[in-house]
């Protein structure tokens, strides 16, 4: 396995840099830096239909929201995405990933609605994960108003937005409350507890590297918060059976790789259909570096396909 040569050139930059890393930073300072990768290193001028604003009610006040309707919409309710960002719940925001969710919507063809979940340190666990929930119900019960089909609705997320919408899809197959039809897992971080391979392989180096792990995990845990809860590791529920279809991305050089990859397998013992890809040569966060990295693109392209079709 090779890593990708557009990956490597910006590892080679970041390395020569001499600009702090995340875990060297303040929480501000670090949602500052991610908002000027995005904007360097994400797709740029990608079309949308519309784009909406909002604020839903959540457990501790609005939440922020952005719809997008894609390019030439149908009339009539459209399937939609409920998507949450990464970013190990400290840093990441609507626009840190309107790109990916602009590719989302026009290429599945679905009504995307971006959620705003509260970050840490101001709001540690279980805060972003309340508001996932939160947000979600929202969505289900005021489907008509916001245009989507009440029966075809999909979470999904990339790294700790992958956690929520797992976590997310396990809370309504349990509640049942609402009906998920999907789940889109981008590189989720699933599970605290087993020591997966790829985590101590590939802890330096490759963009998500041990030291900023663990800076993230200490702005978002407080100290008495215990790995095997299921709302930080939904990969150790007792049953996975029941659970919404799946699509699972993993990076080749990515620590999280092995989880997600036992994750979709997990959900595919316990009778879920669940798919998973592996892009070898890419590193984690590579769907937010669509502007110069070809394979964060194609990727997008390949869930969007997916989603389409699970979503009909």
């Amino acid at each position: 396995m090779t890593l990708d040569p557009q990956a490597k050139a910006l590892l080679d930059q970041i390395a020569a840099s001499p600009m702090p890393r995340l875990h060297q930073s303040t929480p501000e300072v670090a949602r500052q830096m991610y908002e000027m990768s995005a904007k360097m290193l994400d797709a740029q001028g990608v079309p949308i239909g519309k784009v909406e604003d909002g604020h839903l009610p959540g457990p501790a006040g609005d939440i922020a929201y952005r719809i997008y309707t894609p390019v030439a919409a149908p009339s009539g309710p459209l399937p939609a995405l409920i998507f949450f960002h990464g970013g190990g719940y400290v840093i990441g925001s609507l626009d840190t990933h309107d790109a990916p969710c602009r590719q989302l919507a026009n290429g599945a063809g679905v009504r995307v609605i971006s959620i705003d979940y509260r970050l840490a340190p101001e709001h540690p666990f279980p805060a972003a994960t309340e508001d996932a929930i939160a947000a979600t119900r929202w969505v289900a019960r005021n489907a008509s108003t916001l245009g989507i089909d009440p029966t075809r609705i999909a979470v999904g997320g990339d790294s700790a937005g992958g956690n929520l919408s797992a976590v997310v899809a396990q809370v309504f197959r349990d509640e049942a409350d609402v009906n998920l039809a999907f789940q889109l897992l981008i590189y989720p971080a699933v599970d605290m507890v087993t020591d997966h391979p790829s985590r101590t392989a590939l802890a330096q180096g490759y963009m998500l590297d041990a030291d900023t792990v663990t800076w993230f995990m200490q702005q978002y845990l407080p100290g008495t918060s215990d790995p095997t809860d299921l709302r930080l590791s939904p990969a150790l529920a007792p049953s996975l059976a029941g659970l919404p279809p799946a699509h699972v991305i993993t990076a080749g050089f990515d620590p999280l790789k092995d989880e997600g990859r036992a994750y979709a397998e997990a959900l595919n013992r316990a009778g879920v259909q669940a798919s998973h890809t592996c892009y070898d040569g890419a590193i984690h966060g590579f769907i937010n570096m669509g502007g110069v990295i070809d394979v964060g693109r194609s990727a997008l392209a390949d869930c969007a396909a997916i989603l389409k079709t699970a979503l009909g």
